[in-house]
């Protein structure tokens, strides 16, 4: 089982590490399948608009709904991640070389989101990075068993997929 995972500190460091990676594997030619999160900051504090590109190409789906100002309610629309999710899981019948995963997240962490994605994919022996939140590796780890933890650093995290796709 060729599985990954990283953890960058810092708020929305893990969305963009994994955007840079994408962009770099594809460069390579490497098949993949999965999302990576494309954060867009609004004038309100502490809010921005969540968005996912499916990889390779696209859609780009708005993940999140704006609550209003002042809300505490999470932001993320669960039809548009299904959406999202729907649309890997074609990819990956498709066939690929490597799955990327944002996020495991809360929808993953209670059985939802892109957790038969990933399942999907090391079913089918395609190695898998999977973004994590510290609030989430415990019930990570307890989904996945083992797992390889990334350095949250471009060039660990190209090297794991050269090795893992042999490309």
């Amino acid at each position: 089982m060729k599985l990954a995972y990283v953890i960058a500190p810092g708020r929305g460091e893990t969305n963009q590490l994994l955007a840079g990676v994408a962009e770099a594997l594809k460069a390579r030619g490497v098949a993949l399948a999965g999302t990576v999160q494309l954060d867009t900051e609004r004038a309100e504090e502490f809010h921005c608009d969540m968005d996912v590109l499916v990889l390779p190409d696209g859609p780009k789906i708005r993940i999140s709904q704006f609550l209003g100002a002042g809300s505490q309610g999470c932001k993320l629309n669960p039809e548009a991640l299904e959406t999202s999710v729907a649309a890997t899981e074609a990819r990956l019948t498709e066939g690929a070389d490597l799955l990327i995963v944002n996020k495991f997240g809360k929808q993953e962490a209670e059985g939802r989101g892109f957790r038969n994605a990933v399942g999907e994919a090391l079913a089918r022996d395609i190695p898998a990075i999977i973004g994590v939140s510290g609030a989430t590796v415990e019930a990570f780890r307890a989904f996945v068993g083992e797992a390889e933890e990334l350095a949250p650093n471009t060039d660990a995290i190209l090297a794991w997929a050269a090795e893992a796709t042999g490309k």
